[in-house]
């Protein structure tokens, strides 16, 4: 097979476009799955994605081609090239057009191979996994380990290189109290597993399905809610990929107002921060654009600009929206696009289990799953809880409840959020197949509003 680099090289010279980028990601993956305390499946695979976007420049505007493949034969080469050429050419121009992003030098690792992964990396579960899966509860779930490697190259000689480590361990826990049987969840995200403690996530999936012995029916309302990090990360990541600039702009967004914007707007009295940063410790992640397609804020004229640390959220405010190089011209911003990782900073040095024995009465809701958006303009999200809300009285808790349908917008929590305790590192439950990597903080908000009784169990 040729190699990435030379993949690369190849399109770009034979390209007859007035530019060209060329998007090279190879992936190794490998994945543990196990069901009833069994394991069922694990293997591991190999594979290459690459796209070409070719640009005809015009009197009118730039017209653009993109095709994407996944073919490892260097014979496909021309035709692809050819096909994203007339591609470009029957196209319509488009009104964004900005020149592409000089490439002055070549990342040092350019011609090294991709990094690969397999069922070595998933050593350090076995040994836990076999004692829980000796208990009586039965043990469901999988680990999933991907590494992507990326090349990106472009006719204004940009070169670059990365490789994104991508890891997931989820065990839901099952257990018959012989009226009721009770469920629970726990996830983390990892680069490696070598940061992952197992008996420490089995021992939270006991205490978790130990809480559900009690059963307690509880009926729709407001209550008093502490989020964990990862149903804090389901919601503010969703609220992230909204912040788009152009949308605000046009009034098709929650983060727009009469006559503009909502930047600089005062969300909470806590000086809560959310960050995303290619750099921060511990979830590092591609530190500059490569896209083969363009959005509200994400073009393909930006391909290998260097992502900024941005503070979407600054000690409470709104801080900054997303923009294309192109948008931020047209609106009078700075280019800002969010790297693929999210802390929110600004909260105490509280536990949930702190937040817990603080509380007179109210929920633990610890899952949410089937977020869907109701309302864009106000950001009205609606959800299901699952595998686990707990009832919390005099500081401890007492029993599991009932499932909620709840509605809710993560700009209206954060405006009315009391409590925020300390961040760690989480695995949204919803999005961890598509945003791994989150720092949060616990949250307290003292009128959740839990809209509907679910019959989900």
């Amino acid at each position: 097979m040729i190699t990435a680099h030379d993949l690369i090289e190849q399109v770009l010279a034979l390209s007859v476009a007035d530019d060209a980028v060329v998007v090279v990601t190879d992936v190794s993956e490998a994945s543990l799955r196990w069901a009833n305390s069994s394991m069922t499946t694990n293997g591991a695979s190999t594979y290459r994605k690459w796209s070409l976007v070719s640009f005809i420049h015009g009197e009118s505007g730039t017209s653009i081609g993109v095709v994407n493949s996944t073919s490892v034969d260097a014979g496909d080469i021309p035709d692809i090239v050819r096909a994203s050429e007339e591609t470009a050419r029957s196209a319509e121009p488009t009104t964004e057009t900005m020149p592409l992003v000089d490439g002055s030098s070549v990342d040092d690792a350019w011609t090294e191979p991709p990094v690969s992964t397999g069922a070595e990396v998933f050593t350090a579960l076995v040994g836990p996994l076999s004692r829980g899966f000796d208990g009586t509860d039965n043990l469901f779930g999988f680990a999933h380990h991907q590494v992507h490697t990326t090349w990106l190259g472009t006719s204004t000689g940009v070169r670059r290189r990365w490789v994104q480590h991508t890891g997931s361990l989820e065990i839901n826990g099952k257990r018959d109290y012989g009226t009721h049987v009770a469920s629970a969840w726990v996830g983390a995200g990892t680069k490696d597993f070598t940061d992952i403690d197992v008996d420490s996530m089995l021992s939270s999936l006991d205490v978790q399905l130990g809480w559900a012995r009690t059963r307690v029916e509880l009926p729709a309302g407001r209550y008093d809610t502490i989020l964990p990090p990862s149903a804090v990360s389901d919601l503010l990541v969703y609220m992230l990929w909204s912040m788009s600039g152009r949308g605000a702009h046009e009034g098709r967004n929650a983060f727009a107002r009469s006559g503009g914007t909502r930047l600089g707007e005062k969300l909470t009295d806590l000086p809560l921060t959310l960050t995303t940063d290619p750099h921060a410790s511990g979830i590092e992640s591609m530190p500059f654009i490569a896209t083969s397609h363009s959005g509200d804020d994400l073009s393909v004229f930006d391909n290998g600009l260097d992502l900024p640390a941005v503070d979407w959220i600054r000690d409470g405010h709104i801080n900054a929206l997303a923009f294309s190089r192109a948008g931020a011209q047209e609106f009078g911003n700075q280019f800002t696009f969010a790297a693929d990782n999210a802390t929110l900073t600004g909260g105490s040095d509280a536990t949930v289990d702190d937040m817990i024995r603080s509380t007179k009465r109210g929920l633990l809701l610890t899952c949410l799953w089937y977020i869907r958006e109701v309302d864009p303009t106000s950001l009205l999200l609606t959800d299901l809880t699952r595998d686990g809300v707990y009832l919390i009285e005099d500081g401890k808790v007492v029993g599991a409840v009932n499932n909620f349908r709840f509605n809710e917008s993560p700009i209206d929590l954060l405006r009315r959020v009391t409590e925020a305790g300390a961040s760690e590192r989480t695995l949204p439950r919803e999005w961890g197949d598509w945003f791994n990597r989150a720092i949060m903080a616990p949250l307290r908000i003292p009128d959740f509003h839990m809209s509907s009784v679910s019959k989900a169990t």
